[in-house]
């Protein structure tokens, strides 16, 4: 019995650096993406904030697992697209999971960063346009104090990213899941092996809790003097 949980667990860690690195680089992806889109929602062009709000729309009004799909088989609809350079990219589970994370990432992160924006007291701006900054200006010293600020919950859509990562697995991607998947179609023992992924991919949020409430307690120390 020992000896088929080690067995499995030693398959199902197969697939933890597929795991890890479908997380991190959407992860960095998407947060980059969420700070440009959060700039951008504060331009006062109407055009420029409307196609940010469709945007998030699209990508936060629609399941993950239809974005991938989209992504991974869509493209393959399209001729022209398949005889230009860019085929090789989408013709990639790799990529396109990579890319549909990302995006769905920089979704709900644009939110909560736009929020955290807008929570900063008016007396804030205020202070900046007094001391002669310009809008551009203001942002470099209230986005980052509003950054800081969406930690708490930041981490919480990190672990949210983790999890859906395992999507990935239905476009052929070999992470914790699909070798989960590979593995229970051989031995038919649903009950162990998923159980198993399960405890894997718990670990994992564990730890990544667990790192980021060390972050938060040293980024928010301001917070409590």
């Amino acid at each position: 019995m020992l000896d088929s949980w080690i067995s499995t667990f030693s398959t199902l860690l197969n697939g933890l650096g597929m795991t890890l690195a479908l997380t991190f680089i959407a992860l960095t992806l998407g947060t980059v993406l969420a700070i440009v889109n959060t700039v951008a929602l504060t331009s006062s062009r109407v055009w420029v904030r409307g196609s940010i709000r469709v945007y998030l729309t699209l990508l936060t009004g629609t399941p993950l697992l239809v974005q991938i799909f989209l992504i991974y088989y869509g493209p393959g609809q399209f001729p022209w697209l398949k005889d230009s350079a860019l085929w090789s990219l989408f013709s990639s589970p790799f990529f396109c999971a990579v890319l549909a994370l990302s995006l769905n990432c920089a979704a709900y992160t644009t939110l909560l960063f736009s929020g955290a924006l807008s929570s900063i007291g008016r007396g804030q701006w205020d202070a900046c346009a007094a001391l002669g900054l310009n809008h551009r200006q203001t942002l470099t010293v209230l986005l980052p104090y509003a950054l800081r600020r969406a930690l708490p919950t930041y981490s919480n859509e990190m672990v949210l990213l983790l999890k859906g990562s395992a999507l990935a697995s239905t476009i052929t991607i070999m992470d914790i899941m699909g070798w989960a998947q590979r593995l229970n179609a051989q031995t038919y023992d649903t009950l162990r092996v998923f159980f198993a992924a399960g405890i894997l991919y718990l670990s994992l949020n564990l730890l990544l809790t667990g790192i980021m409430s060390l972050v938060e307690r040293r980024m928010l120390a301001f917070e409590h003097p």
